[in-house]
């Protein structure tokens, strides 16, 4: 039978070794670290090199994601097998390229039969490896060391605690050279069209909110009963209430409504002016669908009014259309 307090503690002591590891990272971020930034950089500056990885078996997984990591941050980069590499794929690097190599012991054979061939051809090479002398090293032109205690697995020899090490430090790495390179959430955004992430970063409320006839608008000087047939007219349950100018005075919905007939039977033949909300919360057509979210979110509301750089209601955007887009 398994013994649940065991299975408990076992995970809890690879979390943390794990995270033991990661944080024995922080020693290993100085000079060296910097000079790999500084060659990491100039070649994607340079816009003709590209940032290479390649590892084997785990080191290898590790290498893809952070290839994956670069490339999403604006630094074009590619995984190469280093098997594949032996066997004609050398040919995709160039000297305006920079290889990044993944092994912690840095005796892989895989990676030992391309190294010398990769250094005569001129390619920068960087290695992250937990042994600062090793094959992969004397071939490299800088070095990141990624050693740790121990591994993470009851005999220490699986790769676990030196892999998440490699990964963290790999992150690290791309992080910078994306703040160096004056990344933003913009150049994100274009890089990521798909998901969420793309939804949200792309998404502007223009692209959703309601407008023309589907954009319930009445003047000021009118009376609840007209905000409420134009309301039921539109199915949003909010109407934006104008002054003689056309600039937005107020907004009222139907919570209002229901809030304002428990104190006023008589509120139907009364002016919107005297029940809406003026000075309402509202956004721009150019402002990201994900800021409406957030503002909805917050002030605990269906909808916003939307409205021009002269202050003019030119739409309203709805929770409904926000969580049928994937923001909300």
């Amino acid at each position: 039978m398994i013994n649940r307090e065991k299975i408990l503690q076992q995970a809890k002591r690879v979390l943390k070794i794990e995270s033991e590891a990661v944080a024995g990272q922080v020693k290993h971020v100085g000079a060296e670290f910097f000079r790999c930034v500084t060659m990491i950089n100039s070649v994607v500056e340079s816009g003709s090199g590209r940032v290479v990885i390649t590892g084997m078996g785990k080191s290898g997984i590790i290498a893809r994601k952070l290839s994956a990591m670069f490339s999403s941050l604006g630094a074009p980069s590619l995984f190469v097998h280093p098997a594949e590499m032996s066997h004609g794929d050398l040919g995709m690097l160039t000297p305006s390229d920079i290889l990044i190599v993944l092994s912690y012991s840095g005796e892989s054979e895989e990676l030992k039969k391309i190294i010398p061939s990769v250094k005569n051809m001129g390619t920068p090479i960087i290695s992250m490896t937990g042994r600062k002398n090793s094959f992969i090293t004397r071939f490299s032109d800088a070095i990141i060391d990624v050693s740790v205690k121990k591994e993470a697995c009851p005999y220490d020899i699986v790769p676990t605690s030196s892999t998440t090490a490699m990964l963290a430090i790999g992150d690290a790495l791309a992080i910078v050279i994306a703040g160096i390179r004056g990344f933003k959430k913009e150049d994100f955004a274009r890089l990521h069209p798909g998901g969420l992430l793309g939804k949200k970063l792309n998404l502007k409320v223009r692209q959703l909110m309601h407008t023309g006839k589907d954009n319930p608008v009445i003047k000021q000087n009118l009376t609840v009963a007209h905000a409420l047939d134009v309301m039921t007219k539109t199915k949003l349950g909010a109407v934006s209430v104008v002054d003689g100018r056309g600039v937005l005075a107020g907004y009222f919905t139907d919570g209002d409504l229901r809030r304002q007939l428990r104190k006023d039977r008589d509120i139907l033949s009364r002016k919107i002016s005297e029940v809406m909300t003026v000075r309402p919360k509202r956004i721009k057509p150019d402002d990201m669908a994900d800021t409406a979210a957030g503002m909805i979110k917050k002030y605990n509301c269906d909808n916003l009014p939307v409205v021009d750089s002269n202050g003019r209601p030119v739409g309203i955007i709805d929770e409904r259309d926000l969580i049928v887009a994937g923001i909300m």
